[in-house]
């Protein structure tokens, strides 16, 4: 029987393909909109995975272009700690897009993204009048 190391990484090139399919959907989310690590997990194949996104996103080297401030904690909090350079940096990042994120949460009904999940294009197109 296999170790649980060899278990968990799945077949060779499943890491890279994961990081691959969560950085897509953060490039994807538009200026000015926030989202949740789940929903960014969810949208990219992996749900309940939202830790995943974390740390994927925690290994941007810096100067990346990928905009990681745009995900947030669940309702909208903020998920770095009161105090931290990476709280100040992704309030003062999410402030120069238009989202109030001063008090350490956005309004996700204000500035939330709702793009659809795998699979719900699909539904909407081939659904029946009714």
């Amino acid at each position: 029987m296999a170790d649980r190391s060899e278990r968990t990484r799945g077949a060779p090139g499943e890491p890279e393909r994961r990081a691959r399919a969560i950085l897509d959907v953060v490039r994807s989310i538009p200026r000015g909109r926030v989202t949740t690590y789940g929903a960014v997990a969810a949208r990219a194949g992996l749900p309940r995975q939202a830790r995943l996104v974390g740390k994927v996103l925690s290994g941007l080297p810096a100067g990346s272009r990928v905009p990681w401030q745009r995900v947030v904690a669940a309702g909208g909090r903020i998920a770095f700690p009161a105090g931290s350079d990476a709280r100040a940096r992704q309030v003062a990042r999410l402030l120069a897009e238009g989202v109030d994120a001063s008090r350490g949460r956005v309004d996700l009904e204000r500035h939330g993204w709702s793009a659809p999940v795998a699979g719900d294009l699909d539904r909407w197109l081939w659904a029946r009048d009714e």
